[in-house]
């Protein structure tokens, strides 16, 4: 089996706005991502992972906020009640804090690792990472729920990481000359 090498995308990077293709059979390539994905989260210091964060267009993510590893396969939110409102970041755009009006409880539904249903309730912190998360697998970001306000404030965070992610699209030659103008 080839290595699997993960690196998260940050803001500005086209693959963070695809929607997500369901898995249609969990495989042992599958179960590997997964793995990886968890290993990179903790790495980086995030409680959550979502697929298209790490440049791959399925729906998979992964979520520990401290007390359970979670890696699921096409979760979809089935239910939700509730209100709160919560300060997010995300592994995708560094720097970047929004108040995020969420579900306080939410019913996912989804495949595990091994491809059986599992249907988790989840409320507070954890329900709020499970609704990011999924937020992802749609191609929506933290920043679609800032205010104006909140998206004067952070423009140019936001513009030097668009830059940023052009930078390393660059084909290898150009990114070395690119590096050296900065």
């Amino acid at each position: 089996m080839k290595e699997i090498t993960l690196r998260i995308k940050t803001f500005g990077d086209p693959v963070l706005r695809k929607k997500s293709i369901s898995v249609k059979n969990v495989d042992s390539v599958h179960k590997q991502i997964l793995s990886k994905m968890a290993r990179l989260m903790y790495d980086s210091g995030g409680i959550g992972l979502a697929a298209p964060q790490v440049g791959i267009n399925e729906a998979m993510i992964v979520v520990d906020i401290g007390n359970s590893l979670y890696k699921l396969i096409n979760p979809k939110i089935a239910k939700k009640s509730g209100n709160q409102v919560l300060e997010e970041g995300c592994l995708s755009v560094p720097g970047v804090c929004i108040k995020v009006k969420r579900a306080k409880e939410v019913l996912v539904q989804a495949l595990d690792d091994s491809g059986k249903q599992v249907n988790i309730e989840a409320q507070g912190l954890l329900a709020c990472v499970f609704q990011h998360e999924i937020d992802h697998l749609h191609g929506k970001l933290i920043v679609d729920y800032a205010s104006f306000l909140d998206k004067l404030k952070i423009k140019n965070k936001l513009k030097k990481l668009r830059e940023k992610a052009k930078i390393e699209k660059l084909p290898e030659s150009e990114n070395k000359s690119c590096e050296l103008q900065l």
